[in-house]
């Protein structure tokens, strides 16, 4: 039985980060750390310590973001360079004559 497919050829793309950087890992900690805060307001009533929780999710987020332009994110795949000047907009400029 064969799997039904979306239509977009993959063949050849490489996963080389798949999110395994300084910058995921640090945003994914500190947003479970709010999960974590959040949590427990919610076992033990506390809206004070809910909106603590949040906050520090939307911190972490911002600290994945900074990280990540920093240069401490993902590299870019080898697919996504190499197909980047397919895109319309992208790579050498057309003068308009054939």
């Amino acid at each position: 039985m064969t799997q039904p497919t979306s239509g977009v050829e993959h063949s050849g793309e490489e996963h080389d980060s798949e999110g395994h950087s300084v910058a995921a890992w640090t945003a994914v900690g500190i947003i479970l750390l709010g999960a974590l805060v959040m949590a427990l307001a919610v076992v033990f009533p506390s809206a004070l310590w809910f909106v603590v929780g949040a906050v520090v999710v939307v911190l972490g987020a911002i600290t994945g973001k900074v990280l990540a332009m920093a240069g401490y994110g993902g590299k870019k795949s080898t697919y996504e360079a190499t197909h980047r000047a397919e895109l319309p907009g992208r790579g050498q400029v057309d003068s308009g004559t054939q």
